[in-house]
C-alpha cells in the first residue's frame, strides 16, 4: 500500500475518534445541563428524593465503612513498616489522618459507590428505557429529569459528603486500633498527634470531593441507562459503561481538586 495512503487512512481513524469523543463529552454536557436546569424548578418530588436517600446513602454505609475501616489498619501497617526503615515510626498517625482523608476516604468510598449505585441506577433507568416506561411517563406529562434524574442526583450530592465523614472516621479507627493493638502506641499519644495533624482544610476538601463524586455518580448511571437501547444487551453495556464511566470521572476530578487545593 501507497505510504501516503497509509498516513491518510490513519489520521482519517484519528479524527474520527477525536470526533467521537468531543461528541460524546457534549452530549453528556447537555444532559447535564438539563439536569441542572430542571431542578430548580417545580414541580418536585420528595418522596422520589428521600427515598434515593435512604438507597444511595444508608443502604451503601455497610459496604464504604468496611473499605475505610480495613483501608486505614492496611495503611497504618504499611506506613509503620515504611518508616521503621528511617527511623520515622512516629509518624504513623499524622501519615494515616491525611491520607485517609484527603485521599483515601473520599475516593475508596466514591469508587464503592460508584460500584453499587451508578451500576444500579443505570439498570433501572435502562430497563424503564427499553420497556418504553419513560415514554409512558412524558405521555402522562411527567418530566423523567424531574421525577427519575433530578431526586437521584440531589441524594447523590447530600449523602456522600456524610458517607465520606464516615468512611473518614472509620479509617482513623481502623488505623487506631492496628496501632494501638498491634504496633505497640499508646493511644492518648496517638490521638493528640491525629488531633495535632487534622486540619479544616483537609476536612472541607474531602466533602467538597465527596459532594463532586457524587454528582458524577448518579449523573453516569442515569446518563447512560436514559440513553440505553437494544434490549437487556443495551441494559448491560449501559450498566458497565456507567460504572467505568464514574471511575473515570472521580479518579480525574480528585485529581484536580488535590491540585487545585494543595498545589501550593
Amino acid at each position: 500500500m501507497n505510504p501516503v495512503t497509509t498516513i491518510v487512512h490513519a489520521l482519517i481513524a484519528l479524527g474520527s475518534v477525536i470526533i467521537g469523543l468531543f461528541g460524546a463529552i457534549g452530549r453528556l454536557a447537555r444532559f447535564a445541563l438539563a439536569v441542572v436546569t430542571r431542578l430548580v424548578r417545580p414541580p418536585y418530588y420528595p418522596a422520589q428524593l428521600f427515598e434515593q436517600m435512604l438507597v444511595i446513602g444508608y443502604f451503601s454505609l455497610p459496604v464504604v465503612g468496611l473499605t475505610a475501616l480495613f483501608t486505614g489498619s492496611a495503611l497504618a501497617q504499611q506506613i509503620y513498616i515504611g518508616g521503621s526503615r528511617f527511623n520515622a515510626s512516629s509518624t504513623v498517625p499524622a501519615v494515616t489522618v491525611i491520607g485517609i482523608v484527603r485521599e483515601l476516604g473520599p475516593v475508596l468510598g466514591g469508587l464503592m459507590v460508584a460500584g453499587r449505585v451508578a451500576s444500579a441506577m443505570a439498570a433501572e433507568i435502562g430497563t424503564m428505557r427499553v420497556t418504553e416506561q419513560i415514554d409512558a411517563l412524558t405521555t402522562l406529562r411527567t418530566d423523567p429529569f424531574r421525577y427519575l434524574i433530578g431526586p437521584r442526583v440531589v441524594a447523590a450530592v447530600l449523602v456522600m459528603p456524610v458517607l465520606v465523614l464516615a468512611s473518614n472516621a472509620l479509617g482513623v479507627m481502623g488505623g487506631w486500633l492496628l496501632a494501638t493493638q498491634r504496633l505497640n502506641f499508646n493511644s492518648a499519644a496517638y490521638l493528640n498527634t491525629t488531633a495535632q495533624y487534622l486540619k479544616w482544610d483537609d476536612v472541607a476538601s474531602s466533602m467538597v470531593k465527596a459532594a463532586v463524586f457524587g454528582f458524577f455518580i448518579a449523573l453516569m448511571g442515569c446518563y447512560h441507562g436514559y440513553h440505553s437501547s437494544g434490549g437487556a444487551a443495551g441494559v448491560g453495556r449501559a450498566t458497565t459503561n456507567a460504572v467505568v464511566s464514574a471511575f473515570i470521572l472521580i479518579l480525574l476530578s480528585n485529581l484536580i481538586i488535590t491540585v487545585i487545593v494543595f498545589g501550593s
